[in-house]
């Protein structure tokens, strides 16, 4: 039976995805917060396209740890620039409503700075930047170890008649 072949965070060929947060984590149960809509980018754990967990740090910030398979393959080797901007709309947006905003994304601006090697397992940082009215400022970044792949900011809006902030 042949074995699969995935990476560890920032690291060469290893025998499992690990997909684990840093001391001072804490897994943070995103499905439970949104439900289904989720589904769309890491919705399937078990794909070939994207797999994710999320977490908060002490400060209540979101982060998450994201492995991109052979589904989100764009230039040879490299995700996709619209996986990696699903990846930004996904977490972002999530930031959002892990603060307690019920939000939809109204302009998601992306800047890839590096392209995004598949099978590598990246961490996604995102928090909730400023707050005017129904407007959430929402920022975050793609990076494994000193590389930052892309960038992102969001003006998300919140949804009238959703219980939240």
């Amino acid at each position: 039976m042949p074995t699969s072949t995935v990476l560890k965070a920032c690291d060469e060929m290893q025998p499992e995805i690990d997909l684990s947060g840093e001391a001072g984590w804490t897994p943070f149960d995103a499905p439970a917060l949104v439900g289904d809509s989720l589904r769309f980018v890491s919705g399937d754990r078990s794909g070939d396209r994207f797999r994710a967990r999320y977490y908060r740090d002490a400060d209540n910030h979101l982060h998450a740890r994201f492995w991109l398979g052979p589904e989100a393959e764009g230039p040879p080797g490299h995700a996709h620039g619209g996986a990696v901007a699903a990846i930004m709309d996904e977490a972002l947006g999530l930031a959002g409503w892990a603060e307690g905003y019920s939000i939809v994304v109204g302009n998601l601006n992306v800047s890839f700075r590096n392209m995004l090697p598949l099978g590598r397992v990246i961490t996604v940082e995102s928090r909730v930047v400023s707050v005017e009215g129904r407007k959430i400022m929402v920022h975050g970044r793609i990076f494994c170890g000193d590389t930052t792949y892309a960038e992102a900011q969001c003006l998300c809006i919140t949804i009238p008649g959703i219980p939240g902030k």
